[in-house]
């Protein structure tokens, strides 16, 4: 049985070794739900969606370095806990988007100071079906 998560992270182009970095470490090392205490291994990656031959729709090239990735079983506050401590050169502008499964929209995560804070709120889902 699978558990998707849909993550993206919008990083300055200063930031994009690090972008990368951090699918290694989704495809290697990350924190693994539902496998135990302790579980790390590959979850999924983070692919750029905005590479100098893409084109989101218009005439124009995004003007943005944008990752994109479907996770299984990713442990999302292992996750969030492993971009605040990844050395950024530019942390501001670090965007971290993050949807699970049950979730119906994204989760977006900045910084705060050296603190991710998340800026959206929490169970909008529960407001629009409060039935389930």
């Amino acid at each position: 049985m699978s558990h998707v998560a849909n993550v993206m992270i919008s990083v300055e182009p200063d930031d994009r070794s690090a972008a990368e970095e951090l699918s290694q470490w989704l495809q290697t090392s990350a924190l693994r739900r539902g496998f135990g205490p302790g579980a790390v291994g590959w979850v999924g990656s983070l692919n750029e969606t905005t590479g100098s031959d893409t084109r989101w729709g218009g005439g124009k090239y995004p003007e943005c370095d944008v990752y994109a990735g479907a996770l299984n079983h990713a442990d999302l506050a292992g996750l969030v806990a492993h971009v605040e401590r990844i050395v950024w050169k530019h942390p501001a502008f670090v965007q971290l988007f993050v949807m699970d499964q049950e979730q119906v929209y994204f989760r977006v995560w900045m910084f705060h100071g050296v603190k991710l804070r998340q800026i959206a709120p929490e169970g909008r889902e529960e407001e629009v079906w409060p039935n389930g």
